[in-house]
């Protein structure tokens, strides 16, 4: 099991929320550690746009809460009852989000009942909001994310994984079943990868030229993600049409094996341009577009010495799903190429997380 920066960042926020609350001399300082759970942000960037919305729960929990205490009195009942309202008006005002703090504001006011009810409400209220701002500063100073990092270093694995995963399925070299649980594996690590790619957008830059430089890496983090999808399809048309590629002409499917054997070739080479690690390459272009062409001959051919329809739609089917990748690697090497020529200084890219 991997303990993650969010992790530490919420022990931390617990333990400043706690200790401020006892120096300030906050009765119950267990509630600003409470509230410091619910308010840690996974971007610095949310943790922005998030506090004034937890704030503002926490007022909205704490005047509700209050309200029904001076009416009706503490009781386990109408901590129930001022809780369905306090969610109510939460999702009435679409900021669900902020509900657990309303709610433990609400707990808090309404747990006791002191002698000055309106001082102890206060002074609840006051202890949750400060728990807030504890989450607020560890996320603003301890252990910020590296989006960026962790971007490039999950990209490149899941690439690699897929690509190893196609070379064998084209060797007929996988367990059928093993190679299904291994897609839906990889399907839910790309769909994580685009959560990650969501918070890399979020984070902001200050600056006029970071900011400049922050989106073309988006849009070449974009196509490379596309890509490395755009491979997964290619890995999930072998494994759906396996035995159908059994069946296709022998010069069929060895140039099919060419042809994915190069794309596979050139996509590790972009990779390899992608971290920094190699220059660009020009060789390749000519033995790229004879593969290529071989493979168009071969369909054309075959199509045409073949009676079985179904058999020309899959040998169709599983050639268009190589064109398409092509497509993409062209798009990604190009994207490459136009980053490193006009920012050779923004090139080095660390890959460990």
């Amino acid at each position: 099991m991997k303990l993650g920066a969010r992790i530490f960042k919420t022990g931390i926020a617990i333990t400043l929320a706690l200790y401020l609350a006892s120096w300030i001399g906050l009765p119950a300082p267990i509630f600003a550690g409470i509230a410091a759970i619910f308010a840690i942000q996974p971007s610095i960037y949310r943790s922005f746009l998030i506090i004034i919305d937890q704030v503002q729960a926490n007022i909205i929990g704490a005047v509700i809460a209050t309200v029904f205490g001076l009416i009706f009195g503490p009781s386990p009942i109408m901590i129930g009852l001022t809780a369905v309202i306090v969610i109510t008006i939460m999702l009435k005002l679409k900021i669900e989000h902020t509900i657990s703090i309303a709610l433990v504001t609400v707990i808090a006011i309404l747990e006791s009942a002191g002698d000055d009810f309106l001082m102890f409400a206060l002074i609840r209220t006051s202890t949750v909001i400060l728990g807030v701002l504890s989450s607020f500063i560890v996320n603003l100073v301890f252990l910020p994310p590296k989006y960026e990092t962790k971007l490039i270093h999950n990209t490149v694995e899941n690439t690699e994984e897929i690509m190893k995963w196609i070379r064998l399925s084209m060797r007929q070299s996988t367990e059928h079943s093993i190679l299904k649980e291994d897609i839906e594996k990889l399907k839910e690590k790309m769909i994580k990868l685009d959560q990650t790619y969501l918070l890399y957008k979020e984070e902001r830059s200050y600056f006029k030229k970071t900011t400049y430089v922050k989106s073309r890496k988006l849009v070449l983090f974009r196509q490379a993600i596309i890509t490395a999808n755009r491979a997964l399809d290619t890995l999930k048309k072998l494994h759906r049409l396996e035995n159908e590629i059994y069946h296709m002409p022998e010069e069929f499917q060895e140039t099919l094996t060419e042809e994915l054997d190069y794309l596979l070739y050139w996509h590790e080479l972009i990779l390899m341009r992608f971290v920094g690690k190699i220059k660009p390459h020009d060789d390749a272009d000519e033995e790229g577009i004879r593969y290529k062409r071989l493979l168009t001959k071969s369909f054309l051919k075959n199509q045409q010495n073949t009676d079985d329809e179904l058999i020309d739609y899959n040998m169709l089917n599983i050639m268009a799903s190589a064109v398409e990748y092509r497509e993409q690697l062209e798009h990604l090497e190009t994207l490459i190429t136009s980053f490193q020529t006009y920012h050779p200084k923004d090139c080095e890219i660390e890959t460990e997380e």
